[in-house]
């Protein structure tokens, strides 16, 4: 991981253009391929950045980053304060905790609990920035990917969004739909949740733990 403080300006054309005038900001750049900028506000989510696959051409201080849709996201740096690189090593993964866990182990052995000709195809779906808690085929045969919170949040929207962004790219796959399920889901979280498509799904732990598993019965 690459860690560079610059005062820069960002200029983004692809499916929109968008500008940031000239400031103080910290560029992140993964070994993904991946680069996004930031502002010392917003949390962790970058005033404006490019998923992989993309590349990063540096010529002196012009940063060009284009992924295979031609997109670019132009940095044009005009002093450097920090420039730092760190090999992080292999990532052993997010440790959810027990409910979590065991919701996402439920929900994958009730697949129908998303609805009637629901079927799993794998749970920890792995993908370039993580992996989608369930991925799920519709009764039509449409991929679904689920991700599972037992307290629903606007990160968690934003987590599957991210997701979505990036599946909908393999042709294997898309179109991709998202549903976001949690025990409790927050008024903001649904309203963000269903401007972009994303359907939610209250869970009942209780309820998922109660319903008899037909998984190794014969009859």
């Amino acid at each position: 991981m690459r860690l560079v403080i610059a005062r820069c300006q960002v200029d983004y054309a692809g499916r929109l253009t968008a500008h940031l005038p000239m400031a103080t900001r910290l560029l992140l750049v993964k070994s993904d391929g991946s680069v996004s900028v930031h502002s010392d506000d917003r949390a962790y989510k970058p005033l404006n950045w490019m998923s992989p696959p993309c590349w990063l051409i540096a010529d002196g201080k012009l940063w060009i980053v284009e992924n295979k849709q031609g997109e670019k996201l132009v940095i044009s740096i005009e002093e450097i304060y920090h420039d730092y690189a760190q090999e992080l090593g292999a990532e052993p993964g997010l440790q959810k905790d027990g409910v979590e866990a065991h919701l996402q182990e439920l929900l994958a052995e009730h697949i129908k609990t998303l609805g009637d000709g629901y079927t799993l195809v794998r749970r920890e779906f792995p993908t370039a920035i993580g992996p989608v808690d369930i991925m799920a085929r519709d009764s039509d045969g449409g991929s679904v990917a689920v991700e599972i919170k037992r307290r629903g949040e606007i990160d968690g929207v934003e987590q599957l969004t991210r997701y979505l962004e990036l599946l909908n790219r393999d042709p294997r796959l898309a179109p991709v739909q998202g549903v976001f399920a949690a025990q409790i889901i927050k008024p903001q979280a649904r309203t963000l949740a269903e401007d972009r498509g994303i359907r939610c799904l209250t869970l009942d732990y209780d309820a998922l733990r109660g319903i008899e598993s037909d998984e190794f019965r014969l009859f």
